[in-house]
């Protein structure tokens, strides 16, 4: 019934994870933020990311006929109305005038607090435990609901100096006289305007267009007050821009007639330039020597200015320059690991951080290059530039597995690892560029960290259904269950069972990986000994090879029963409803039936997962106390009858539970009656 009333009220789920990705995408690439409220856009920017990973990993593993249970629909549907609210509070910051909104600061952090606090209590209704997606993503999810749930109004203490000190220059040029207009410090106002990204004489245009816009608005609505304060901003505009055209006017003849020192970045939003004398050598171009805008990395492993070394390219160059190393191809790979420092550095130093820019010469021999690897690849784009882009990455990374150093290949493992993360097109793009093999050897390194990426890139890949018979075929399966039994890491050993678990979705590959001798023990050695996400990756990965009714013996014979019933029992392990699935399972083989009824613990159990359990644990539930009837019906019967519990509970499931499980409850209610006739 609520399934229904969900479905009614809010789209079918694909609509809605769809519209989520794409909502979430669009928000978190606006490009060219402001400078006011950076911090609060920032760090909702960073919530929106976790939000959208999560989005994708549910649409990826959603099946055409599985639902998602009502509270998440009602949870996404939640969120989309939130992210939507966020989207059209960044644009309005973004549109708005910078000068009205650093006035307004404490009214817009509350209205980006108060949508925090509305994603908190979306998430409160989130099931995350019931959906499929990854521990990583699980675990930022639950961070991200933690924080949100702690977190406090935020409001910029620098912003508030900078509006204190805007004020101030409002108040001495209301009460300026006419024969005093000099005591205005215009290199002040400069300043405190250059903090909010008003730099040219085009920006102080638009922004005194912005202010005339908001007067109009703020006198429409009867806020004459606000009005005059607008009106008195762009008195202060007005008169400074003469002053800073002048400035302008004077630094561009200087520049004409000198080159620009070494420690001066150009900034291309205007014709001046912002002195800065303490750029990190470590963000400094090695050809160039300023400040790197569009780093990218060359064949040799070295970071450049796109600008720079595409000149040094295109001048008929081909080896590197701070190396001297010959360049095996031109491709120039976009470093966001670097861009991300850089970007960091500029806002806590006041630098505009603005698109780079090919000069006049360069552009037209440079952009049949170039062009296609502009775009940033952080999540997949349909467009045939970003596949490109996907395309000479995944090469470039696949040839540091197979010539570099340890560290390199280290690195190079964890970037395919993210870059198949992202999308099913990334995980085929990167097959085609041959990642498989050099991964697989990799699985053998000695190197915790190396193989730790490299079983976390082919569970990856894996997801794509034709990575599945490459990775089978390169014969993977050997390495992934060596590092199962005993890999350098618990994650190792975890994403090793779940890389397993993905490969088994096959069925003939059920009968492979069950032939193999090591598979299944290591498998419940990981259910005895590893971490809670681990044991969770192992008890599906046995679900998923209990299927194929041969693999049920060699479960029971590894000693799966008894460590199964005991997760039954350990809630900080939350796997109650995984282990119930295998144990049904297993129960229809008569080796399975058999360890099932040596223990004494079972019953009892189940007689309380009837009444306690989920939906699909009181199934299971139901099925194996059913089944432990078989040529055994007396004896269990009598347990059942010595329990007062569970004849109320089987009553309660005959009347409340799904439609099978309500026959099965029957049916144990009637044999439980009979022997109790029996017996009288």
């Amino acid at each position: 019934m609520n399934e229904l009333i969900v479905s009614s009220v809010y789209p079918p789920t694909g609509n809605l994870l769809e519209a989520l990705i794409h909502i979430s995408n669009e928000v978190f690439s606006m490009e060219k933020l402001p400078f006011v409220q950076m911090k609060n856009i920032s760090a909702m920017l960073r919530r929106i990311k976790i939000l959208s990973s999560l989005f994708e990993e549910i649409q990826e593993t959603l099946s055409s006929a599985a639902l998602l249970p009502p509270s998440s629909i009602l949870c996404l549907a939640e969120l989309s109305c939130v992210i939507r609210k966020i989207k059209l509070l960044i644009e309005s910051c973004k549109e708005g005038s910078s000068l009205w909104n650093l006035m307004q600061t404490e009214l817009i952090s509350n209205k980006f607090h108060a949508l925090i606090k509305e994603m908190d209590k979306a998430l409160d209704i989130l099931p995350l435990r019931f959906l499929n997606v990854t521990v990583d993503t699980k675990e930022q999810v639950e961070l991200l609901h933690k924080q949100a749930k702690r977190a406090n109004l935020f409001i910029d203490p620098r912003e508030i100096q900078k509006r204190e000190e805007i004020l101030q220059l409002m108040a001495t040029n209301c009460d300026r006289k006419s024969k005093n207009k000099g005591l205005i410090d215009f290199e002040r106002v400069q300043q405190s305007f250059n903090s909010i990204g008003l730099r040219s004489s085009l920006d102080y245009e638009e922004e005194i267009s912005k202010l005339q816009t908001q007067a109009e608005k703020q006198a429409g609505t009867g806020g004459l007050i606000a009005a005059s304060n607008i009106n008195s901003l762009i008195s202060l505009i007005s008169l400074s821009k003469t002053a800073i055209l002048e400035e302008e006017h004077v630094m561009i003849k200087k520049n004409l007639k000198q080159p620009a020192p070494m420690n001066v970045i150009p900034d291309q939003s205007s014709s001046c330039y912002s002195l800065v004398s303490d750029i990190p050598d470590e963000l400094r171009c090695p050809i160039s020597l300023d400040l790197i805008r569009d780093p990218v990395i060359v064949a040799s492993g070295h970071t450049y200015d796109r600008n720079s070394i595409a000149q040094w390219i295109n001048s008929g160059n081909h080896t590197c320059p701070k190396s001297g190393q010959r360049l095996i191809h031109m491709a120039l790979i976009p470093n966001y690991a670097l861009k991300s420092l850089i970007q960091q550095w500029c806002q806590e130093n006041n630098i505009p951080i603005t698109e780079p820019t090919l000069t006049p010469s360069d552009s037209e021999s440079s952009c049949s290059k170039i062009k296609k690897y502009d775009k940033a690849i952080d999540y997949i784009s349909a467009t045939k530039a970003s596949t490109d882009a996907v395309k000479m990455t995944a090469e470039f990374l696949v040839g540091k597995l197979a010539t570099g150093s340890p560290a390199i290949q280290r690195q190079a493992a964890y970037e395919l690892r993210l870059l198949a993360k992202s999308g099913m097109d990334n995980r085929r793009i990167i097959a085609e560029s041959g990642a498989i093999p050099f991964l697989m050897t990799l699985l053998g390194s000695r190197d915790p960290r190396i193989q730790e990426n490299a079983v976390t890139a082919l569970l990856n890949l894996s997801i794509h259904e034709n990575n599945k018979i490459l990775i089978m075929s390169a014969g993977a399966i050997d390495s992934l269950i060596e590092v199962l039994q005993s890999g350098k890491t618990t994650e190792a050993r975890g994403n090793a069972a779940a890389a397993i678990f993905s490969l088994s979705v096959i069925d003939e590959y059920k009968v492979i990986i069950g032939a193999r001798t090591k598979a299944i023990p290591a498998l419940v050695g990981l259910l005895e000994d590893g971490t809670t996400a681990g044991k969770r990756d192992a008890a599906i990965a046995l679900f998923n090879l209990a299927v194929y009714d041969a693999n049920r013996q060699s479960i029971v014979l590894a000693g799966a029963v008894p460590l199964l019933i005991d997760l039954l029992m350990d809630d900080k392990a939350g796997i109650t409803d995984d282990s119930l699935a295998v144990l049904a399972l297993v129960l229809g083989c008569n080796e399975g039936l058999q360890a099932l009824r040596k223990s004494r613990m079972l019953v009892p159990l189940l007689v309380d997962l009837l009444r306690f359990g989920s939906s699909k644990g009181k199934d299971h539930s139901i099925t194996l106390l059913l089944g432990l009837c078989k040529d055994s019906r007396e004896e269990i019967a009598g347990k059942l009858l010595m329990n007062s519990r569970s004849i109320p509970s089987l009553q309660s499931l005959a009347a409340d539970g799904s439609l099978r499980a309500r026959r099965k409850a029957d049916t144990l209610l009637r044999l439980l009656n009979r022997c109790c006739s029996q017996s009288q």
